[in-house]
Parts: C-alpha cells; sequence; structure tokens
C-alpha cells in the first residue's frame, strides 16, 4: 500500500474536491472513460454529463483512505461525500500517458 496515488489520480481527485469541472475532464485521456457500476461514459461529453448529474454536480467529496498500485492498476479507497452517494466506495485508476484513461467505480 502506498500513501498517495500518481500525479494524474491525485490531481483528478483534488479538482472533484474542488468542484473544478473542467480540471476533472483534463486528468482524462480524450478516449477516457468512467465506469460507474457497469454504466460506461466515454469522452468529455459524456463524462461532463455524468458528473453535472452524479459526481461534481453533486459536490462530491472524496477523502482517500487507501491506496494501492498493482499490475498498472491504481485502486484509491475513498469516504464519499456529498450530496449523492455517500460512504465508502473503491476508485481504480489505468493510466496512459500521464492521463487517466478509465476510472471505475465499486464500493
Amino acid at each position: 500500500m502506498t500513501t498517495s496515488p500518481p500525479a494524474p489520480v491525485r490531481q483528478l481527485l483534488d479538482a472533484a474536491n474542488r468542484g473544478d469541472v473542467d480540471g476533472f475532464l483534463s486528468s482524462f485521456t480524450a478516449d477516457g472513460v468512467v465506469d460507474d457500476w457497469g454504466r460506461e461514459f466515454r469522452g468529455s461529453s459524456e463524462i461532463r454529463s455524468w458528473s453535472d448529474a452524479e459526481f461534481i454536480g453533486v459536490r462530491v467529496s472524496l477523502t482517500p483512505t487507501g491506496v494501492v498500485e498493482r499490475d498498472g492498476v491504481v485502486t484509491v479507497t475513498a469516504q464519499v461525500g456529498g450530496d449523492g452517494f455517500t460512504g465508502p466506495s473503491q476508485f481504480s485508476f489505468h493510466l496512459r500517458d500521464g492521463l487517466v484513461s478509465r476510472m471505475t467505480i465499486r464500493a
């Protein structure tokens, strides 16, 4: 277990906590994907729509409680707060070219 996620993941989490949608989106590759419990959102437009309705738009807050890197995947366990889902979740990140290519959300 590591104590801090790599820079691209940290930047994404920080942007979400600031409510910075553009900063959040800039953390992804052009073909980035968010997998929210099996529902996939591809590219900036779909990720923005999802985030506006279910993530940054409901004032998400993410407090990491653990970080594990294994086989090229960074998994962050976090306490989620805000006006949407709250509670513990796992966020798995695939990285490519210094950006997030895929963010998978599970409990």
